[in-house]
C-alpha cells in the first residue's frame, strides 16, 4: 500500500509537469511528514551524505571534457578521419557519421553532446550531397545514442552510484555492446543506402587515410588515456574523468586552436550548468531511495516478484517493458536513479548480474533517448535539423527497430556485457 501511494504522488506531481527532480523531492517530504515518524534531521542528513561519494565527482569532469571536446574542433577531424575510411561504401557520408558517432562517444560520455557534435557538421553536408534530411536525422539521432554504451558513461557512473557496483568493470563491460551495436547501426545504414542508392565518395588513398588518422590523432588519443589509465590502474573512474577534462581543454584551446580563450568561461558555466542539474536530480533522487529503503520496498517488491514464480528470464522481459514505459515519460538520468535502486535487489536476488544488468539498464536508456515524447536525442536532432518531433520519429524507426533488437540479445547473451570484464578481471558479479 504504501509502495503505491508512493508512485501514486510521484505520477501526480510528474503529470503537473514539475521537473523530475522536485517531483521526486516532494513526494519524498510528503510521504516522511505525513506517514511517517522520521524526524527532519535525517532527511537533511541524507541530502547531504547523499553526494558525498567520490565516483559522483566523475560526472561533471566527464560533462567538462565532452563540452571542450565539443567546441574544440576534435568532432571535424574524426568526421574527416571517419569519412576517408568508409566515405566510399554506399552511403558513405551517413556511415562516416555512425562511425564519428562511436569514436566521440568514446571520449564524451553524453549521448546528447554526440549528437550536436557530430550532427551539426555531418548533416549539413549529407544535405548537401544529396541524402534525403530525414535519412541524415535517423542516422545521427540513433547513433549519438553511442555515448552512453560505449564508455566512459555518465549513465553507468550514475547506475555505479546507485548500486555500489564497480565503474571501471561497467566501462569495460559496455566495450563489446557498444562496438556491436554501432556494427549494427552501420549495417542498417549501409543496407538503407544501397536500397535508395544514395552517394558515394571518391575512395581515399592510404596517405589522404593517414594525413586525417595525424589530425584527428589528439582527439582519439584521449580514449586511449581514460580507459588505457583507469584498466592499468594509474587512476580511477573519477581521476580519468578529471585528466579528461584537462586533457580536452589542453587540446582544444593549445593544439587544435579552435576554441578561445575568451570563450572558455561560457563553456564552463555551461558545464556547471548542466551539472548541478543532473546532481540536484542525484540528490533527490538518494532520498527518494532511502524513502524506499526506510520503507522496505525494495526488499517487499523482490519477495513478491519471486514468489509469483518469475524466474530470471521473465523477470528481465519485465524490465525491459518496464523501462521502455518509462522511457515515454523520463530522461535516463531520472529513470536509473529512480529504478536501479528497486530493481537490483530483485535481479541479485534472481542470479542476475549485477554488470549484465546495468549493461542492460543503458541499452534500454539508449532506446529511450531515441523515441517520442521524451526522447533526449529527438529533441537535440530536431534543433538541429528543424525537423518536427512526429517527422523525426518516422525518420529514426528503422535503427530503432535494429536497436530494439539489439536489446533482446544483450538481455539474454550475458557474454555480450561480461566476456571482456571476466577477460581483464577474472570475474566479476
Amino acid at each position: 500500500m504504501n509502495a503505491l501511494i508512493i508512485f501514486a504522488l510521484l505520477l501526480v506531481l510528474m503529470l503537473t509537469g514539475m521537473p523530475i527532480s522536485i517531483s521526486l523531492g516532494l513526494t519524498v517530504l510528503t510521504f516522511l511528514f505525513t506517514m511517517t515518524e522520521v524526524p527532519i534531521e535525517s532527511v537533511a542528513l541524507k541530502l547531504f551524505t547523499g553526494i558525498e561519494k567520490f565516483e559522483i565527482m566523475a560526472i561533471p569532469f566527464f560533462i567538462l571534457a565532452g563540452n571542450f571536446l565539443t567546441h574544440g574542433g576534435v568532432a571535424r577531424r574524426m568526421i574527416n578521419f571517419a569519412t576517408s575510411m568508409v566515405g566510399h561504401w554506399h552511403g558513405g557520408l551517413a556511415l562516416a557519421g555512425v562511425l564519428a558517432c562511436a569514436l566521440f562517444a568514446a571520449v564524451s560520455g553524453s549521448s546528447p553532446a554526440t549528437v550536436v557534435a557530430i550532427g551539426s557538421i555531418i548533416l549539413p553536408a549529407m544535405v548537401k550531397q544529396g541524402y534525403p534530411k530525414r535519412f541524415g536525422a535517423g542516422v545521427i539521432t540513433t547513433s549519438g545514442a553511442l555515448g552512453i554504451l560505449i564508455p566512459p558513461s555518465i549513465v553507468m557512473v550514475m547506475y555505479s552510484v546507485t548500486t555500489n557496483t564497480s565503474v571501471g568493470a561497467l566501462f569495460m563491460a559496455g566495450v563489446v555492446p557498444g562496438i556491436m551495436l554501432a556494427f549494427l547501426l552501420g549495417l542498417t545504414t549501409w543496407v538503407l543506402a544501397k536500397k535508395h542508392n544514395y552517394p558515394r565518395m571518391r575512395k581515399a588513398t592510404w596517405a589522404e587515410r593517414l594525413a586525417a588518422f595525424r589530425k584527428s590523432a589528439w582527439g582519439l588519443l584521449l580514449i586511449v588515456i581514460v580507459m588505457g589509465g583507469i584498466y592499468s590502474g594509474v587512476f580511477t573512474p573519477t581521476e580519468a574523468a578529471a585528466m579528461a577534462a584537462v586533457y580536452a581543454f589542453v587540446i582544444a584551446v593549445f593544439v587544435y586552436k579552435d576554441l578561445k580563450i575568451k570563450q572558455v568561461g561560457k563553456v564552463l558555466l555551461d558545464s556547471a550548468s548542466m551539472s548541478a542539474m543532473l546532481l540536484y536530480i542525484i540528490t533527490n533522487a538518494v532520498l527518494f531511495s532511502f524513502l524506499m529503503t526506510s520503507e522496505n520496498i525494495p526488499q517487499e517488491m523482490a519477495a513478491w516478484l519471486t514468489a509469483q514464480g518469475l524466474g530470471p528470464i521473465a523477470f528481465l522481459l519485465v524490465v525491459n517493458v518496464l523501462l521502455l514505459i518509462a522511457g515515454n515519460f523520463m530522461e535516463p538520468s531520472s529513470i536509473v536513479l529512480i529504478m536501479a535502486p528497486i530493481l537490483f535487489p530483485v535481479a541479485v536476488a534472481l542470479g542476475i548480474n549485477p554488470i549484465h544488468f546495468g549493461i542492460l539498464i543503458v541499452v534500454n536508456m539508449e532506446v529511450g533517448m531515441c523515441h517520442p515524447p521524451v526522447g533526449l536525442n529527438l529533441y537535440v536532432a530536431s534543433g538541429i535539423t528543424k525537423m518536427g518531433i512526429s517527422e523525426l520519429t518516422v525518420a529514426v524507426m528503422p535503427w530503432l527497430l535494429t536497436m530494439l533488437g539489439f536489446l533482446m540479445v544483450v538481455t539474454y547473451v550475458p557474454a555480450i556485457s561480461l566476456w571482456l570484464p571476466n577477460l581483464v578481471y577474472g570475474s566479476v558479479g
